[in-house]
C-alpha cells in the first residue's frame, strides 16, 4: 500500500537558524519558507537526491509542533511521510484493520498542495505517520 518515503519531518524552535545549518553546514538545497496556518506551522524542505527533510516551526502555542517542543526542548523527528496512490482507499483499508486516523479522518491539503492524513503513533511502533497522496 505505501509507496516511497516522501519526507522525514523535524520539529525545530527556529526555522531560519535550522535551515541555515542544512544550507550552510551541509550544503543542501533548502526551499523558501511556507506558512501553513491550517496546520499551525512554518515549513521548509531540504531537498535530497532520494527524499526530503521537512523542518517545522510552530506558528504559536496551540500548534501541535509547539506541544511537541514542550516535551522535546531540542526538537527532533516529528513524523515520517509515505506516499500512497489513493489516500481514501488507504484510509479505509487502514481503518478496517484497526488503525486510528487522527483528526476528523478527512484528508487535509498538506505543504505540497496534496491531500494528507496522519495516523496515530501508537498504531505504528511509536511513530507518527503522515500519508500523502502521490
Amino acid at each position: 500500500m505505501i509507496g516511497r518515503l516522501n519526507h522525514v519531518a523535524i520539529a525545530v524552535k527556529n526555522l531560519d537558524a535550522s535551515a541555515a545549518v542544512y544550507r550552510n553546514t551541509l550544503g543542501a538545497k533548502v526551499s523558501a519558507v511556507d506558512t501553513l496556518p491550517e496546520h499551525g506551522v512554518k515549513v521548509v524542505f531540504v531537498e535530497l537526491p532520494n527524499t526530503k527533510i521537512e523542518l517545522l516551526e510552530p506558528l504559536g502555542p496551540t500548534s501541535p509542533i509547539a506541544k511537541f517542543l514542550e516535551k522535546n526542548a531540542d526538537g527532533g523527528i516529528h513524523h515520517v511521510c509515505y506516499e500512497v496512490d489513493d489516500i481514501i482507499a488507504a484510509r479505509d483499508k487502514l481503518k478496517s484493520e484497526g488503525a486510528r486516523v487522527l483528526g476528523d479522518g478527512e484528508p487535509k491539503i498538506g505543504a505540497h498542495g496534496k491531500p494528507v492524513l496522519f495516523l496515530h503513533p501508537k498504531d505504528f511502533c511509536g511513530t507518527l505517520v503522515e500519508l500523502e497522496q502521490a
